[in-house]
């Protein structure tokens, strides 16, 4: 289904809500419009780039970690 028959769809059934809700309150004055809306769709939504970082890049990550959890253990030993 097109998006633009479902969000005209979607305008129609707020306009009768919207009459209904007004009959339930009590106002009595009962108009039919369309709901405005943008003539053109909304743009799709940008989506971040995912980083690729090389092999290389990311073992040097992994050790310079390991080395921080290491150092982190041998003070934890040590003060116990």
């Amino acid at each position: 289904m097109a998006i633009d028959s479902i969000l005209s769809q979607i305008d129609a059934e707020i306009a009768r809500l919207t009459q209904v809700r007004k009959l339930l309150a009590g106002s009595g004055a009962i108009t039919i419009t369309a709901p405005k809306r943008k003539t053109k769709s909304a743009p799709a939504k940008k989506t971040k780039k995912t980083r690729v970082l090389s092999l290389d890049a990311r073992k040097r990550i992994a050790d310079a970690q390991r080395k921080r959890w290491a150092a982190q253990k041998s003070k934890s030993k040590k003060e116990a």
